[in-house]
Formats: structure tokens, sequence, C-alpha cells
């Protein structure tokens, strides 16, 4: 429960004056893939915020591009920046999706859902041809769950049983709550944040939690993302998928 809550406070504050240096230096490095003519994926967070209002400024300089949001605050974000916006079922596939994460791990494996837009952002993430996440240094963790609790959406029919059997696996689950009322996701949702501690087998846990009737999706990212932009005290730093040794 704490470590959920103090994730969802530093979420929301966005973190500190050099945190938020180091993200826009990751979100400057993102937005240099985007090229005229591409359907971009816009995620969700503080730190794509900075990307997003970047791939504003380009648009009004004469970029070409449609934006699909991951949410309706990014939906609303990108509008007010005047970015062109379509839907996924208006597009086969996505050119690039720059999110951001909550953790990353050095499979550049992820946990998300911080802000409850983990469903639309897996989605969008799965049709995309290139997934790009870009983090401060604090997200890069050394197992998955060390830092914070993994968020699962869940219908709101019969959410106590399903948060039962969440526990089963291990975890202590608690219904995220938002001023002492339950949080509601964009797809009129409740999310259980699940603390697992460190989780020894990430794509095991993924595939567990989601055979679970009831549970809508988890934020555990396994094998979806293709680069990691990390944005540090000594400058930039990239990781590829391409790079790592399974």
């Amino acid at each position: 429960m704490y470590k959920f809550l103090y994730s969802l406070l530093h979420y929301l504050a966005g973190g500190s004056v050099e945190q938020q240096e180091m993200k826009k230096q990751a979100a400057d490095k993102a937005v240099q893939y985007i090229e005229d003519g591409m359907t971009i994926g816009l995620g969700t967070g503080s730190t794509v915020e900075f990307a997003i209002k970047k791939i504003g400024e380009m648009v009004k300089t004469g970029l070409h591009i449609e934006g699909v949001p991951t949410s309706l605050k990014t939906k609303r974000f990108a509008t007010e920046l005047q970015i062109p916006l379509t839907e996924l079922d208006d597009r086969t596939e996505i050119d690039i999706t720059i999110d951001g994460a909550d953790e990353v791990d050095s499979n550049l494996n992820l946990i998300k859902g911080g802000g409850g837009a983990l469903t639309r952002e897996k989605i969008i993430a799965y049709h995309s041809k290139k997934v790009i996440i870009i983090v401060d240094e604090t997200k890069i963790v050394k197992g998955l769950g060390c830092d914070c609790a993994l968020p699962v959406e869940v219908t709101r029919f019969a959410w106590a049983a399903t948060k039962k059997t969440l526990e089963k696996l291990g975890c202590t689950a608690e219904l995220r709550k938002i001023m002492d009322e339950a949080f509601i996701t964009d797809n009129q949702n409740y999310i259980i944040d699940c603390e697992f501690g460190k989780i020894a087998d990430p794509e095991t846990l993924e595939k567990d939690i989601n055979n679970i009737p009831g549970v809508l999706e988890n934020g555990l990212f396994i094998d979806l993302v293709d680069e990691v932009i990390v944005g540090s005290k000594q400058g930039m730093m990239t990781l590829e998928r391409q790079n790592i040794v399974q």
C-alpha cells in the first residue's frame, strides 16, 4: 500500500527539478526519430508530456504526422497543442510509439500503469513497429516490482473476488483509490495495485494474471520495447533490445 502511494504521489508531482531536466533530455532525443508522414503513438505520463509538447512545436513548424493517444488525458493535451489525431481502428499499424515507464529492467521489460492507462498503452505498443520508452535514471531497476506495485486493470463486476485471486499469486493487493473514491480508468474499470516485491519471472506472471477471469490487462510489458532512452546526471544513455543477450 505504502509503496503504491509513494509511487502515485511521485507520479503526480512529476519528480524533482533535476528529474524534470533528465526527462526532458530523454524526450528531446526520442522525437528525433519522428519523420514526416508518420503515425505516432502518444503515451501517457509526466515524461511523455515533454515529448508531446515538442511534437506540438514540430507540427507548428510544418511536420505532418498523426498521433494516436493512449489516454483521454493525452488526447486533451495533444488537442490543446493542435496535434492531428487519429484512432488505431483507422490505422493498420503505428510507426513509432513514445511512452514512459514506472520501472525498466535489464531486459527492457517494464512495469507501467501509474497513471492508469496501462491497457490502452499496451494495445498501442503491440501494434507499433517501434516502441521507444523515455525515462529518467531513477526508473532503471535490478528487478521489476522492486520500487513500485504492479497495476492490474479489472472489471468492476466482482472486483473483490478478482482481488482475492490475485493475492493467491503471492502479492498484497489494494484497490486503487483517489480521495477515498475508487479510481476509474478510461475504460470505466478499476485498478488493483499488487505488491509482489522483486518479480522473479515477469513473463510467466503476466500470463498467470491475465488468465484470471475479471482481469482486463496488467502492467507488465514483456518483449514489447525496442529502445529505452534514459536521461541521467551523466548525460543520455540508450538501451536497445538488439544488444540484449537473453
